[in-house]
């Protein structure tokens, strides 16, 4: 088992996989998601050379992984750091790791955040894009959550079923 430490890392890609973003409370709720059914990248959607899920482009989820773009990673693995997460923040450039953790919680936060619920091996259960003043449900299996800005997880195809590897300096 990895003990991380809080500091900064790269976030990579390292097998593909499959779902919907948004579940079943997402589709209940009418929320929607790039998992949706007409959404940009779902089965049977147009995708023009603009899309981001296009081939050509290094965050498409059927490109090889090797080729996706690393993406910055900020580690928060003390209490003190995993309490401050992204509040009092604009915006990050990235991703945020929190480790150990199974829940978050938007309050007092200043913009959407999409999270991605992980297990003890990285592999990703399911994506969530949260708006300011929320409570995220816990998930029984994850060990770690991954926030970033809303939209990012998207743009990246990370999505359930994604196995992702950090490297740290």
């Amino acid at each position: 088992m990895t003990r991380w430490q809080n500091g900064s890392g790269t976030l990579r890609f390292v097998q593909g996989g499959g779902g919907d973003v948004t579940g079943a409370e997402g589709a209940r709720a009418g929320r929607g998601g790039y998992g949706a059914p007409g959404a940009p990248g779902a089965p049977g959607a147009p995708s023009g050379p603009a899309s981001p899920y296009s081939p050509a482009s290094p965050y498409s989820p059927a490109a090889p992984f090797g080729l996706a773009t690393a993406i910055p990673l900020e580690i928060a693995a003390s209490y003190r750091a995993r309490a401050r997460g992204l509040l009092g923040r604009d915006g990050i450039d990235g991703a945020l790791l929190l480790t150990p953790a199974g829940s978050v919680h938007t309050f007092r936060m200043r913009f959407a955040i999409d999270v991605a619920y992980l297990t003890r091996d990285l592999t990703v259960l399911t994506v969530r894009t949260m708006r300011p003043g929320r409570l995220g449900l816990p998930r029984l299996r994850a060990r770690h959550v991954l926030e970033a800005e809303a939209g990012a997880m998207a743009r990246w195809g990370l999505r359930p079923g994604v196995r992702v590897t950090v490297d740290t300096p």
